[in-house]
This record gives C-alpha cells, sequence and structure tokens, in this order.
C-alpha cells in the first residue's frame, strides 16, 4: 500500500488544500494530512479543532488525519512514511522547498517529495489570507467550505 504524507498547519484547511489531499490520492492509497504544531506559533485553531474540520472536509477513510510536533521528516520517519506532498505556488516557495527536500534527504535518504501544482482555481488561496479576509468580514466562502466558514465567523465575530 502506497502511503504520502501531506503536512502543513492548515490553520484554517481552504479549498486549496482540500484539492491537493484529493489530488493525492489519485497517485497514492492513503494520505496522512499531518498537522504540524509549533508551540512558538499562536494558531486560530487548536490542533484538535483542526482535525476535526479536516476529517470533516475530506471525509474519505483513506485519509487519516494526525498532529506533531518538531520536524516533518522525524515524524515522517517514525511513521515509516517515504515521500511527502507538497504544493508550489510562487517562485519563493520553490526555493525554501527545494532548500527544505535537500535538508530532509541529509536526514533521511530515502525521503521523497513530490510537488503538485495548484489547480488554478485555487492557485491564490492560502490560510493567512482567509484569516485576513475573515478578520474583516470578507465572503469566505470561495475559499473554505461552509463548516470552517462558520468556525471563522465564532473567531472573527465583528465580520
Amino acid at each position: 500500500m502506497s502511503i504520502a504524507l501531506y503536512p502543513g498547519t492548515f490553520d484554517p484547511m481552504t479549498f486549496g488544500h482540500i484539492d491537493l489531499a484529493k489530488r493525492a490520492l489519485k497517485i497514492f492509497d492513503r494520505v496522512v494530512v499531518a498537522i504540524g504544531v509549533n508551540p512558538q506559533k499562536n494558531p486560530i485553531f487548536s490542533a484538535e479543532e483542526r482535525s476535526d474540520m479536516i476529517r470533516e472536509a475530506l471525509n474519505d477513510d483513506r485519509f487519516e488525519v494526525d498532529s506533531y510536533e518538531g520536524l516533518t521528516v522525524h515524524y515522517a520517519e517514525k511513521r515509516g512514511i517515504h515521500t511527502v506532498i507538497r504544493s508550489l505556488r510562487t517562485l519563493d516557495e520553490f526555493e525554501s522547498e527545494i532548500a527544505m527536500t535537500t535538508a530532509n534527504r541529509v536526514m533521511l535518504p530515502e525521503f521523497e517529495s513530490i510537488y503538485l501544482p495548484p489547480s488554478s482555481q485555487y492557485a491564490h488561496i492560502s490560510s493567512t489570507l482567509v484569516r485576513v479576509i475573515g478578520q474583516f468580514g470578507g465572503d469566505l466562502s470561495p475559499f473554505v467550505p461552509p463548516h470552517i466558514e462558520k468556525r471563522l465567523r465564532e473567531v472573527f465575530p465583528q465580520a
């Protein structure tokens, strides 16, 4: 069985994330969506809240949702996963992702990175953009599913 790791903060998960995860299932039998938890950051949703929202958004038994702290490559090694799925939206992301791929392969030579470009209708979407739009009361429906929009409205009640 082929398994891929799809790591991210997913704060919140967007239509772009959902699209990429579902496209990964065309290549792999299972995808582990792993929420990276950085104790130095203050996400708007806890890892548990994000897990719940992701499970509802993906709604497919071939996805597993988990969370981890530390390096993604260490988490992958612990889980016995040797392939990571990443998206590339910009040239800046390409440069940083290549550097990360190189470092990961130094630490775990069998660790492979597969880059999927975003679908054109989602290329402009990021979690940061969604948070800003939510904070200022903009329409979130083009960017996130209704259940996530509802949660964002609870976080940003003035919106």
